[in-house]
């Protein structure tokens, strides 16, 4: 099994997020650009994949259905210091991601 290190992962589970995955992608690396991001994808069939990678993300494929499985996957898979999970639909706001890791790194938190 691969295993990929790094200081901060960014961890996007995806099930058919090709809509919004671009946005995703570039909005976590403008707030945290050392950070690397993977999406995690779950059996997409409207060229997520592609859309992430085109982007820079690296993209690991979880077979068995469900975000539970995805996201086990992400851990089994992605050493580092610290983990953002977010969503691929464009969920969560960035604005308070830099703090958030640095507070994580300092082990403040």
């Amino acid at each position: 099994m691969r295993k990929y290190e790094c200081k901060i992962a960014v961890i996007i589970p995806c099930y058919n997020e090709a809509l919004t995955v671009k946005d995703v992608i570039t909005d976590y690396k403008k707030a945290i650009p050392e950070a690397k991001i993977y999406v995690i994808d779950n059996n997409s069939k409207d060229g997520t994949d592609k859309i992430a990678r085109e982007n820079g993300a690296v993209v690991i494929y979880e077979y068995k259905q469900g975000k539970g499985n995805a996201v086990k996957c992400a851990f089994r898979k992605i050493k580092a210091e610290c983990y953002m999970l977010v969503d691929g639909d464009n969920t969560y706001p960035t604005d308070n991601v830099r703090e958030m890791c640095n507070l994580i790194l300092e082990r403040k938190s």
